[in-house]
């Protein structure tokens, strides 16, 4: 049977269909299927090439092409095009290979690595792919989610990921968990055979299953409607594809810097070459070499290998965070990291560990304590502080007998690399009383054998308990349960556990201690529910457990027959534990000046225990609920948000408010989240975070950032490593614009002054490449200050040049000029004396009124071109901190730099001695006392970085003290 594309629309996967307000068995004609048999092999494979793989579509990646064109849109790189192309006009093919090379590199790097962090994001999606089960050619088959299609008989099992849209065939007790489609906090109960009305919202639709949600409980079949984009979950993230994203403040600074850097050398460059052409006799030799002298000075103005090192530095970045479990899927948002000042965070899964734990139990009057946490078995339990045997205390053992049959979980034992790991497949809450049971030492499959279940009354909301009947034939032989007859015959156990108000009241006794039952009176049920009242108080989740012994089930399964004079044996009490590296990460966000805030849908009382716990939670602030929201305008929300730590009972519409408070407050939000409907606020945030374990694939393609474990820390971490690259970048930006403004003021005062250019274009671009760009690479390899976590986030409308580093770039800039320039002098009075010219009595008057195309100054230019290099790699130690001394860092602490520099000598030893060399970039070898002087000269800039620093350190002691 094949499904016809020219039949009804409701065989296609038409989204207008709404399958929901129709029966199931018209589901199954109008999609040509059936229950028992499912579609043919055959078949699906028709339909899958009708209508494709069923996964989520990502908008189309741009051509490499377009990716390299967007790397050059920006206003330096265009520039730098700009004088390669004059370069190569004039002849100076060296200098435009070169400029060229360096606009290629950068290009490739940037299109290299966001490709790669594209890739990751992929290969993480791919792993959360699930397998479904399916019914093909009338066999149970397991095939990969992607190549379900409509018509397909799906099974359902607590645990399982809906793998598309289902109009449901079969629910027993089915509830499923659709938080990251609609953002129900609570599991919802589906109903097959329910037929709803055509406009009832999403979340009613109690007999349809979404992709993307979760099987919480129960199990159930379901017929796919609809695969990938036509899925609802495809739907919002087509419409979340669609939005367009903002440029980071990276991209604006860098963007806005290159423009500033770029009109300021034009207008320069010009007003050189008009002072210039005015000393001239406007011959074509005399403008030809004033032009050139211009060129000159737009290389020396631009900083050629800012770009690249930027994209290089953001790069390493981007290593650095995938290590500490943080994906960056876009180069720039690295930075952005580093400026956030406020991190909104889930609460289960990443500050907490997301495996419900048992870490008490109250039976026979005394409070048990329970170690360990999550999911593994290794833990003891202990009374008043001491390890203790279950077997010593019946209804401890009686209480963990009940909650383990009571169960519908899974607790999987994995072998791996020769280790033991547990996987929890069902309910969180039950999974853990399974935990606790196998602490004492009694696994789920062990009493399972020993005590089959015949019957069950599931659980449900309005009940809040759930029923099972076991058969007891052979006991173990710890077993607490004593036969009236003593007779091996099988008897039933009617094993109850829920709310322990709701349990207590179908009891009529208690078990006390070893075969002690007593009658429940008044005095033994306040002991209860006052053990109870404990445990809610510390946010324990808490549940009662009661059983009864009968020789016969009774004929009908009904709560009235079954729930009746039972024996109450215990309340265990169990929490979703805070991470253990969550406190100390923490108070180190806290020390950096960063606020956290829980936004979490579970109760107040639990969200201000956890808060609590961890520390979160500060003297004098709050915690509010989503009620207390809705009560709340806007600007009412701006003052509350700086007093609460905690938000309760949230929806994802909250979470934009809260988020929009935040900002119209000026602060830079970090904004975590995992389902489909947190991807509003993740995008509205500064910095959208996605779950890369939990999170959907929407959540991950909305953020900035996709967290690989999950983990709180991990976004400390990041935000820590963003402000490490962020300063890196600030320092060489510092470098290169140090080194260039004052390569400027050289020639623009030599130019000025009537001297000779002091440096010729091909040198500055070997200054460019060599003695700035590869220390300046070798920046962006620092570690970072030790102090990176213990200053506040920077203002965010701060520029890179900030005021710290205009007065650096003021100081280096008279260093630097100073001593290039008194080099250049002395070569030149130098040369001239060794030519046998009169140089007259006076220096400064020689400098000023000397014929200079009378003697050959190359020996000048040597030194002012030496002198220059030395002042900027000697430099190069300075800047690898703002603050701290070179002493303080350490010389030899960053092994680049000594590479960098290293190389960076070799080089200039190299075209300053080498023969063949010396005619291209115009050198000349120097004496022992010209190498003296300019070393001389060459350390005096990283001198005066020196005391620059020393005078900022003391200026912030000074505020701190002020403050």
């Amino acid at each position: 049977m094949t499904l016809d594309p020219k039949a009804d629309k409701a065989k296609t996967q038409d989204i207008s269909i709404s399958w929901h307000d129709i029966s199931a068995d018209e589901v199954l004609s109008s999609l040509e299927t059936e229950i028992h048999s499912g579609l043919t092999s055959e078949e699906a494979a028709r339909r899958l090439e009708k209508f494709g793989p069923n996964q989520l579509q990502e908008k189309p990646r741009p051509t490499f092409l377009k990716m390299v064109i967007d790397q050059l849109n920006n206003f330096l790189v265009i520039l730098l095009i700009v004088a390669a192309v004059i370069s190569a006009i004039l002849g100076d093919y060296v200098e435009a290979i070169a400029i060229m090379s360096i606009v290629v590199l950068n290009a490739v790097l940037g299109v290299v690595q966001e490709s790669r962090a594209e890739e990751a994001l992929a290969a993480l999606k791919k792993l959360a792919a699930p397998d479904a089960q399916v019914l093909r050619d009338g066999h149970r088959v397991s095939v990969p989610a992607p190549q379900l299609v409509p018509g397909d008989i799906v099974f359902l099992e607590a645990g399982n990921f809906i793998p598309a849209d289902l109009r449901l065939l079969e629910a027993v007790n089915l509830r499923v968990e659709e938080a990251a489609l609609t953002g129900e906090s609570v599991p919802v109960q589906k109903n097959a055979a329910a037929v709803l009305d055509k406009d009832i919202p999403l979340g009613d639709r109690k007999n349809t299953a979404f992709m993307g949600t979760t099987v919480n409980y129960g199990r159930g079949r379901g017929v796919v409607v609809s695969t990938g984009m036509r899925t609802q979950l495809g739907l919002i993230a087509d419409m979340l594809q669609s939005v367009e994203e903002e440029e980071t403040p990276l991209q604006r600074r860098l963007d806005d810097l290159g423009k500033v850097l770029g009109w300021g050398s034009l207008a320069i460059c010009g007003l050189v070459f008009i002072v210039g052409l005015i000393r001239t006799d406007f011959s074509f030799a005399a403008i030809t070499e004033m032009f050139m002298i211009a060129v000159s000075l737009a290389i020396a103005a631009v900083p050629e290998g800012l770009p690249a090192v930027v994209t290089i530095s953001l790069a390493l970045g981007m290593r650095e965070m995938v290590r500490r479990h943080a994906l960056i899927r876009k180069l720039a948002s690295v930075e952005t990291l580093g400026s956030a000042t406020v991190i909104c965070s889930d609460k289960t899964g990443t500050l907490t560990q997301n495996e419900m734990t048992v870490t008490r139990i109250w039976a026979e009057d005394k409070i048990f304590e329970v170690t360990g946490s999550g999911y593994s078995t290794k833990g003891e339990i202990r009374l008043d502080g001491k390890p203790v045997s279950a077997k010593d205390y019946p209804a401890l053992l009686d209480t963990l007998w009940v909650g383990a049959l009571n169960n519908d979980a899974e607790l999987e034992v994995l072998e791996q690399n020769g280790s033991t790991t547990y996987r929890m497949v069902g309910d969180p809450t039950e999974g853990s009383i399974l935990v606790a049971a196998a602490k004492a030492g009694y696994y789920s499959a062990d009493l399972r054998n020993s005590y089959p279940r015949q019957n069950e009354i599931p659980f449900d909301s309005v009940r809040k308990r759930m029923v099972t009947i076991h058969a007891v034939e052979r006991p173990l032989p710890e077993d607490n349960i004593v036969l009236s007859d003593n007779q091996h015959r099988t008897w039933y156990a009617i094993a109850v556990k829920g709310a322990p108000d709701v349990v207590l009241n179908l009891c009529t006794q208690m078990e006390t201690g070893a075969n002690q039952i007593v009658p429940l009176d008044d005095a033994q049920r306040r002991k209860v529910l006052a053990a109870n009242d404990l445990m809610t108080k510390d946010a324990l989740r808490v549940l009662g457990l009661a059983y009864r012994l009968v020789p016969v089930i009774p004929s009908e399964v009904e709560s009235n027959a079954l729930e009746k004079d039972l024996v109450f044996v215990g309340l265990v009490g169990m929490i979703d534990p805070a991470r253990v590296e969550v406190k100390p990460a923490l108070t180190k966000a806290r020390t950096a000046g960063i606020r956290t805030i829980m936004i979490t849908g579970d109760y107040p009382n639990t969200a201000r225990a956890v808060a609590e716990d961890i520390g979160l939670l500060r003297p004098g602030h709050q915690v509010l609920t989503g009620a207390q929201l809705n009560e709340m305008d806007d600007e009412r929300l701006r003052q509350e948000v700086k007093v609460t730590d905690a938000f309760a009972r949230v929806s994802p519409e909250h979470k934009m408010r809260i988020v929009d408070a935040l900002r119209a407050n000026d602060e830079i939000v970090a904004m975590t989240g995992d389902g489909v409907n947190d991807a509003p606020a993740i995008k509205l945030a500064d910095i959208g975070v996605a779950m890369g374990i939990t999170g959907t694939d929407v959540a991950k393609e909305t953020a900035d950032m996709v967290l690989t474990d999950d983990n709180y820390a991990s976004i400390v971490s990041a935000i820590e490593q963003g402000r490490i690259i962020y300063n890196n970048i600030r320092k060489f930006v510092f470098f290169l614009l140090s080194s260039n403004v004052a390569e400027i003021m050289i020639i623009f005062l030599s130019t000025l002054a009537g001297l000779p250019t002091p440096l010729t274009a091909i040198q500055l671009l070997m200054l460019n490449l060599l003695t700035d760009g590869a220390p300046a690479l070798a920046l962006a390899m620092e570690k970072g200050d030790p102090d990176v976590m213990q200053r506040p986030p920077r203002p965010k409308k701060e520029s890179i040049i900030n005021g710290s580093m205009q007065l650096g770039i003021l100081v280096q800039t008279i260093a630097q000029t100073g001593a290039v320039l008194t080099a250049f002098g002395v070569g030149l009075y130098w040369s001239a004396q060794a030519a046998g010219l009169d140089t007259g009595d006076s220096f400064w008057r020689f400098l000023f009124s000397f014929d200079w195309k009378s003697i050959d100054y190359q020996t000048a230019e040597t030194m002012a071109f030496v002198t220059l290099s030395m002042c900027e790699l000697f430099r190069a130690y300075t800047v690898r901190s703002e603050r701290a001394s070179l002493f303080t860092i350490g010389v030899f602490s960053n092994k680049w730099m000594q590479y960098a520099v290293g190389l960076s000598i070799v080089l200039l030893l190299l075209v300053t001695t080498v023969p063949f060399l010396q005619p291209i970039f115009n050198t000349h070898s120097m004496s022992a006392a010209e190498w003296g002087l300019v070393l001389g000269l060459g350390i005096l800039p990283a001198i005066a970085e020196e005391i620059t620093k020393f005078f900022l350190r003391a200026n912030d002691r000074k505020h701190l003290h002020t403050v």
